[in-house]
This record gives structure tokens, C-alpha cells and sequence, in this order.
């Protein structure tokens, strides 16, 4: 089943089950779908469109998580957190450390990178065939370290 598809069926089993906080990541989830459609033109969301939408929407979540922690508004955390768990719940795992640092030699050695001025190559060449399975941050650390040593 789509993702799109999924979350549809989750939000009618949410509104039965009258779970607030599910329903509200998951139309969340739903609107920037459709804005995505609607952007597009198109009537479906394929599974490779929708993966880096939900990406997003968790990096938003982790990036509120952090701002509101130094607020001290540990009500609005816990809110956060549960809407970030719903999302991931969607994504399938990223690569762990190991993997992304293979996957960064590749790209220094396919790209003849030679220092971190040309970080900006390696980057590219690893976001372009892994986008939807690395962390970029890691990504970055992993690159200036092996490009700096």
C-alpha cells in the first residue's frame, strides 16, 4: 500500500479510536501531501516523492523538540515528540555510521576530492544517489573528517 494510501486509513482508524494526538500528526502528514499534489499537478503520490516530504516534516519536528527544550516548555516537547514518532514510523531507517562512511569514501574516490574545499562535490554525489537513506548532517561530519585527515 502507498504511503499516501496508509495514512489516509490511519487517520479514519485514529478518528474511530478518538486518539487526538495521532490524528493530528497524521493530518499533518495529509496536508503536506496534498500540497505536494497540488504543486505537482498530479492525482497520486508515489512512494519516492513522499519519503523526503516526511524527512522534512521530521526534521521540523526535531528542530522545534530542540528550541522548545531551550524554552523550557517541556508541554510543547512532549507534543512534538509523539508527532515525530508517528512520522518516523513512516520512514524507513537511515544508514548507519558505518554504511554512510562507505558510501562517502566512494564519493571522494569518484569525485578525486582532495580536501574539504571540495566538500561541496562529495556532498553532492552521496545526496544525489543516497538522498532518501543518509543523513545529511552525518553525511558532513563524516566527510570533513575523512577530507580533513
Amino acid at each position: 500500500m502507498a504511503i499516501i494510501d496508509e495514512v489516509s486509513t490511519q487517520i479514519k482508524d485514529a478518528m474511530r479510536a478518538k486518539d487526538k494526538v495521532r490524528l493530528l500528526a497524521l493530518r499533518s502528514i495529509r496536508a503536506a501531501f496534498i500540497e505536494a499534489l497540488k504543486s505537482d499537478g498530479a492525482e497520486t503520490l508515489s512512494d519516492e516523492k513522499a519519503l523526503p516530504i516526511l524527512r522534512k516534516l521530521a526534521k521540523m519536528r526535531q528542530e522545534s523538540i530542540e528550541l522548545y527544550k531551550k524554552g523550557g516548555r517541556d508541554d510543547l516537547v512532549a507534543g512534538e515528540t509523539a508527532e515525530l514518532a508517528f512520522i518516523d514510523a513512516f520512514l524507513p531507517s537511515l544508514a548507519d555510521e558505518a554504511t554512510t562512511t562507505k558510501w562517502v569514501e566512494e564519493a571522494i574516490a569518484a569525485t578525486g576530492a582532495s580536501g574539504a574545499r571540495e566538500m561541496g562535490k562529495v556532498m553532492g554525489h552521496v545526496m544525489k544517489n543516497h538522498k532518501a537513506d543518509v543523513d545529511g548532517k552525518l553525511v558532513k561530519n563524516v566527510a570533513l573528517k575523512l577530507l580533513n585527515s
